[in-house]
C-alpha cells in the first residue's frame, strides 16, 4: 500500500471522498426531521440531533484525509456506488435506533428499505413513533428514489467525468437518457421535474383528507414507489376514494421515465404515445386490472375473503386498479388484502412483482424495457429457427437494438434468476414456506415491499432472524442497483491491475 493509500493503480482516496460527502449529505437532510421533531415535541429531537452530529463528524473527518479533486475510473465508480447505499443506510439507521427500543439491525433493514425504496417494514406499530422519526423513515424514500448518487453529482460538479459513471452505475434501468451533454446538468433537470411532481402531488393530498404532515410522507412514498405509510394500516386508513385516485395516478407518474416527463412538460405530449417502453407498461397495467376485475365478477372471491382492510365489495374497480398500479410501480402501499382474493388473481399479483416501471423511473423490477426486449428476443430466435441464414436483427419499433443491449438484458436477467434462486433456497432452509421464501425474495430483488404467505400486505418482516435481515438488506441494496452493479465487485477480475 503507497503513501496515497492505493493498490496498485487502484486508488481509494476518490471512494473515501464520495463517502465523506455522502455521510454529510445523509446528516444534513435530517435536519428537515428534526423540525418536526422539534415542532410535535415528542423526545424524539435528541436522538435525530445526535445523529446528524455523527453523520457530520464522520463526514468531515473523512473529508479531510481525502480532500483533492478526483477523477474515477470505471472499477472505482461501481464499489463508490454500492458503498454509498450502505454507508447511506449505516448512518440513517441512527435516528430510529436512538429513538426506539429497536436493535440495530431492525434499524438498518428498515434504513435500507427506506433508502433502496423497498417499503418492506419490521414494525408493528407505526402510529407508535413519533413524527420526527416517521418523517425521516419516508424522508430516506424521497432521497433514494432519485438516486443519492445521482444528486450527488448535481451539487458536486467536481466530480467532472466521474460523474457519468456513478450516474449510469446507479441510474435504474438499463439505459440513462442524457438530456444535455453534461451530466450534472441532466441530474439537475431530473431532479427538478422530481421535486416539482412531487410538490403537486402534496398539495393535492392536502387539499383532500390529510394533514401537511400525512400529506408530505405519503408524497415522499409515492414519488419514491416506496410505500412506508404513516398509519398501520396504509393508504386504507384514510378510507377516501379522492386519495386513492391522487395516488394512483402518481404512483403511474413516479414509475414513468422521467425523461418523458421532461418532455411532456415542454409541450411533447405526444412523446407518451410514441415511446413504446411506455405503451407496453401501459398495456400491462390496463390488462392485469382487466383480468383481476373479470375473476372479480366470474367468481366473486371477494365474498370469500375473511381478512380485509376495506371493503372491497363497495368499491371493487378502485381497489383492484390501485392494487395493480401499487404493485407493477413496486410502491406497496395497500388499500385491500389481495391475500383475500382468489389464487388465480394472487398469483397474477405476484407476477406483477417481477415487471416493476419503466427504466428512468423511481420504480423497481426488471424493468419494462427488459421484458419488452426479451419477448423481441424470443420470437426473433424463433424465426431464425425457420429462417437460419436471414438477416433478422431484434427491433424496438424500427431501431436495431444494439448487441451490447441485448448481452446486457441477458445478463441482467440470468443473475436474477441465479439471486433469486439461491436467496429463495436460503429462506426455506430458515424453515419458511415456500410462498413466503420466495415473494419474499422477489419482493426484496424487485423493491416492492409486501409479499405473499407470511409477508402479505397486512404483515411484516418483523418475525425473520437478524440473519435473514441482513440478507434482505443485501438483496435491497442488488435490486436497487440494479444487480449487476453489485455482483461485478465480487468477480475476481475486478480486482486484478
Amino acid at each position: 500500500m503507497s503513501k496515497h493509500y492505493s493498490f496498485k493503480h487502484f486508488s481509494i482516496l476518490p471512494i473515501i471522498n464520495l463517502v465523506a460527502i455522502l455521510s454529510a449529505f445523509i446528516g444534513l437532510t435530517m435536519v428537515f426531521s428534526l423540525f418536526v421533531a422539534l415542532a410535535y415535541g415528542e423526545g424524539d429531537a435528541w436522538a435525530i440531533g445526535k445523529s446528524m452530529i455523527i453523520s457530520l463528524s464522520f463526514g468531515a473527518i473523512l473529508w479531510g484525509v481525502s480532500r483533492h479533486d478526483y477523477e474515477m475510473n470505471s472499477r472505482q465508480g461501481f464499489l463508490s456506488v454500492t458503498l454509498s447505499w450502505i454507508v447511506a443506510s449505516a448512518f440513517g439507521a441512527l435516528p430510529l435506533y436512538f429513538a426506539t427500543d429497536f436493535s440495530y439491525t431492525d434499524s438498518f433493514f428498515e434504513a435500507m428499505s427506506g433508502f433502496t425504496t423497498t417499503g418492506a417494514s419490521v414494525i408493528s406499530d407505526i402510529e407508535a413513533l413519533p413524527h420526527g422519526i416517521l418523517f425521516w423513515r419516508s424522508f430516506t424514500h424521497w432521497l433514494g428514489g432519485m438516486g443519492i448518487i445521482v444528486f450527488t453529482v448535481t451539487i458536486m460538479p467536481l466530480l467532472g467525468k466521474s460523474g457519468t459513471l456513478l450516474f449510469a452505475a446507479e441510474a435504474p434501468g438499463p439505459v440513462s437518457d442524457k438530456l444535455t451533454p453534461k451530466i450534472s446538468e441532466t441530474a439537475t433537470l431530473l431532479y427538478l421535474v422530481y421535486a416539482g411532481i412531487s410538490f403537486a402531488e402534496y398539495l393535492l393530498l392536502w387539499l383532500g383528507p390529510m394533514d401537511w404532515f400525512d400529506a408530505a410522507c405519503h408524497t415522499f412514498g409515492t414519488m419514491a414507489t416506496g410505500g412506508f405509510s404513516t398509519k398501520n394500516t396504509s393508504v386504507a386508513y384514510f378510507n377516501s376514494p379522492y386519495v386513492d385516485w391522487v395516488i394512483i395516478v402518481f404512483m403511474i407518474l413516479a414509475g414513468t421515465n422521467f425523461v418523458l416527463h421532461y418532455a411532456g412538460l415542454h409541450g411533447k405530449v405526444l412523446k407518451y404515445f410514441k415511446d413504446r417502453e411506455w405503451r407496453f407498461w401501459m398495456f400491462v397495467l390496463l390488462g392485469s386490472t382487466l383480468f383481476i376485475y373479470g375473476n372479480l365478477l366470474t367468481d366473486h372471491f371477494y365474498d370469500q375473503s375473511t381478512k380485509v382492510i376495506s371493503d372491497l365489495k363497495e368499491n371493487p374497480f378502485r381497489q383492484i386498479v390501485f392494487q395493480v398500479v401499487s404493485i407493477v410501480t413496486t410502491t406497496g402501499f395497500a388499500t385491500a388484502d389481495y391475500e383475500g382474493w382468489s389464487i388465480y388473481s394472487q398469483m397474477l399479483i405476484f407476477m406483477l412483482m417481477f415487471v416493476g416501471g419503466m427504466a428512468g423511473s423511481t420504480a423497481g423490477g426488471i424493468k419494462a424495457i427488459r421484458v419488452l426486449l426479451f419477448m423481441k428476443m424470443a420470437f426473433v430466435e424463433l424465426r431464425r429457427m425457420i429462417h437460419p441464414h436471414g438477416y433478422l436483427p431484434v427491433k424496438l419499433g424500427t431501431e436495431i437494438v444494439d448487441e451490447g443491449a441485448i448481452k446486457n438484458t441477458i445478463a441482467f436477467l440470468l443473475f436474477y434468476v441465479l439471486v433469486m434462486g439461491v436467496t429463495t433456497l436460503t429462506f426455506t432452509f430458515y424453515g419458511h414456506d415456500i410462498v413466503t421464501s420466495m415473494t419474499a425474495t422477489v419482493s426484496m430483488l424487485s423493491n416492492v415491499g409486501p409479499g405473499l404467505g407470511d409477508i402479505g400486505p397486512t404483515n411484516n418482516f418483523a418475525f425473520f432472524a437478524d440473519s435473514e435481515k441482513w440478507i434482505m438488506s443485501f438483496v435491497m441494496l442488488m435490486g436497487r442497483l440494479e444487480i449487476l452493479t453489485v455482483i461485478v465487485i465480487f468477480n475476481r477480475h475486478f480486482w486484478r491491475f
